[in-house]
C-alpha cells in the first residue's frame, strides 16, 4: 500500500526555518512528481511547490518563492521542503503529494500524506 508520511512539522517564531521531510513507501515513486500543499484553518488546500521525477524542475507558488526550497532523494524514496524567513500567513497543516506532473493542482494528485502543523508565532 502507497504511503506518504511528513515530519518536522512544529511551532518556530517568525523569521525562522524548518525543513519538513515526506518518506514515500509502499512503491516507487521515481516516476511521479512529487510536491507540497497547505490548507490553514477555514480555506481551501493551495499548492505550495513541486519537483519533477528527475529533480531537475522545481515550481513554486508566488507567496513562497525564494523563500522555499523542494528536493528529493529518489534513491531514498525522501521528498523534503525547507522552509526559510516563515512568517505567520505560512501558518497551515502541510501535506506531501504525488502525481504525475509538476504543475500541481488538488484535482491531479494521485497520493496524498496525513499532514504536519506548522504555526508561525508572530
Amino acid at each position: 500500500q502507497a504511503q506518504l508520511v511528513e515530519s518536522g512539522g512544529g511551532l518556530v517564531q517568525a523569521g525562522g526555518s524548518l525543513r519538513l521531510s515526506c518518506a514515500a513507501s509502499g512503491r516507487t515513486f521515481s516516476s511521479y512528481a512529487m510536491g507540497w500543499f497547505r490548507q490553514a484553518p477555514g480555506q481551501e488546500r493551495e499548492f505550495v511547490a513541486a519537483i519533477d521525477w528527475n529533480g531537475g524542475i522545481t515550481n513554486y507558488a508566488v507567496s513562497v518563492k525564494g523563500r522555499f526550497t523542494i528536493s528529493r532523494d529518489s534513491a531514498k524514496n525522501m521528498v523534503y521542503l525547507q522552509m526559510n524567513s516563515l512568517k505567520p500567513e505560512d501558518t497551515a497543516v502541510y501535506y506531501c503529494a504525488a502525481g504525475r506532473g509538476i504543475v500541481m493542482s488538488i484535482r491531479n494528485i494521485n497520493y496524498w500524506g496525513q499532514g504536519t502543523q506548522v504555526t508561525v508565532s508572530s
